[in-house]
């Protein structure tokens, strides 16, 4: 992908604040999970009629699925958490940076956008362990609290939580559309930490 970087003032290397990545709290057992997961494939009615022993098979099926979905859905909205909180914390630091402050400023062009920021740890290749970042803060930007798995429906879980944290995401990534440039990756150093919250 062809990309407008920065000119950042200087030739040395910025030192951005540590990326702290919450992971999702364990607070419900896979096996409540499934619990939860098999009242919504019974309530919304998700198998049809069929033998009795292959209805129980099936719904157990499909609840471990959806627990998997939502489970998925939980590392996700907890990346996104902890990325659109390490964009607030750069954006103070550029702000306290005489030589950075600039770069985030509408009157100066190109500037960089706050989800330059994304990019930038897309640039850098943070590890994600499978979370597509994008989505990630596109499903904290659509929830502020992860929803519970009795709030979700089969359908939310099955095929709409990707397509929504992503319509969130290139959403909120246009807001400044004339925002073309990016941060070069070489000239930031940051950590990553993940912190468990158990």
């Amino acid at each position: 992908m062809d990309r407008h970087y920065i000119e950042v003032p200087g030739a040395g290397t910025h030192e951005l604040p540590p990326l702290l990545v919450r992971m999702p709290p364990e607070d419900a057992s896979r096996a409540e999970l499934v619990e939860l997961a098999t009242h919504i494939v019974e309530t919304e009615d998700m198998i049809g009629n069929l033998d009795a022993a292959v209805v129980e098979d099936r719904t157990l099926d499909l609840a471990i699925h959806l627990a998997d979905q939502y489970l998925g859905l939980l590392a996700h909205w907890a990346w996104g958490d902890s990325v659109v909180e390490w964009i607030r914390q750069c954006e103070i630091t550029f702000e306290g940076s005489g030589t950075l402050r600039n770069l985030l400023s509408r009157n100066v062009w190109p500037h960089a956008a706050r989800s330059s920021f994304v990019d930038l740890l897309l640039d850098k290749h943070v590890q994600t362990q499978g979370v597509a970042l994008d989505r990630a803060v596109g499903m904290r930007l659509t929830f502020r609290q992860p929803p519970p798995i009795d709030c979700c429906s089969n359908q939310f879980l099955f095929f709409l939580n990707g397509r929504l944290a992503g319509a969130a995401y290139q959403t909120w990534a246009q807001m400044s559309p004339d925002a073309s440039a990016h941060l070069p990756p070489d000239r930031f150093h940051f950590e990553v930490h993940k912190l468990d919250q158990n």
